[in-house]
């Protein structure tokens, strides 16, 4: 395992198999996103996206109590409004640099992931939560609303009038009602989230890293269409893979009862 980039409040790490490792590392402050931690998110997720050798990310934290605790509201009272607007692209680029990833994103939360923190997540494709993990998105309760994606992301995953209630109440969810509520996709014992994250991304990478990106693209694009549409998105992601070498060394692998040697494109 060797790191891949490295900032005072982010570390990517690369693991076999083409999964990296995308850590959140601001462990005294529980991981509260300030301005330049956003701005590293952003780059790490930069970098992440623009190689072709990572086929799964898993976003994890260093920091014991904490997955996030979202933005940093210290640093967020010393702000003047004219330095909160030009701060704002920063804080938007790390968000959307974890939603845009175009390979499959596992989150692996423990303790609090509230506010931006779970807007990380729900930025990510499947969360993985331990019993300790407890989620929310509180920012109504302090004169603000979801700014990372959260209106959006939530009502995708529980429905609207699920995900108004839990943004207007402001409440906190502990791991097994956010697992009941589809706030998180699977539960495990305290300690493992990190574990089973990167075992899952495991099981994923071992599929064609040119399907992944296809599938995702597909899944994402056509999430909210009519039928027809969604169709019309995933025949064109089919025909990116169709005539791909993963394709052709998939059906060979198949025939020959042998492990692919994916090409990746």
């Amino acid at each position: 395992m060797a790191s891949e980039f490295e900032s005072e409040f982010v570390v990517v790490r690369r693991h076999e198999g083409g999964v990296a490792e995308l850590v959140l590392d601001r462990p005294k402050a529980m991981n509260a996103v300030s301005t330049d931690m956003a701005r590293a998110i952003g780059a790490a997720c930069a970098a992440l996206a623009a190689d072709r050798s990572v086929r799964v990310v898993v976003l994890s934290s260093a920091a014991e109590r904490a997955f996030c605790v979202g933005a940093d509201l210290k640093e967020r009272n010393s702000l003047s409004d004219a330095e909160l607007v030009r701060q704002r692209p920063t804080t938007r680029g790390a968000y959307g640099g974890v939603l845009e990833l175009p390979m499959p994103t596992v989150a692996a939360v423990h303790g609090f992931a509230l506010g931006g923190g779970f807007e990380l997540a729900l930025a990510c494709d499947v969360i993985v939560a331990d019993e300790t993990a407890v989620v929310g998105l509180p920012e109504v309760s302090v004169g603000v609303i979801p700014g990372g994606g959260g209106t959006q992301l939530l009502p995708r995953r529980v429905g609207a009038a699920r995900a108004a209630e839990l943004i207007f109440t402001a409440r906190r969810v502990e791991a097994a009602e956010a697992l009941s509520l589809g706030l998180v996709d699977s539960v495990v014992p305290a300690g493992e989230d990190r574990a089973e994250a990167l075992a899952l991304a495991s099981r994923m990478a071992a599929n064609s890293p040119v399907g992944l990106r296809a599938a995702k693209r597909a899944l994402r694009l056509g999430h909210g269409m009519d039928l027809a549409a969604g169709l019309e998105i995933e025949d064109a992601a089919w025909r990116t893979v169709a005539f791909s070498g993963d394709r052709a060394e998939g059906v060979a692998a198949f025939n020959e009862k042998r492990t692919p040697n994916w090409p990746g494109e």
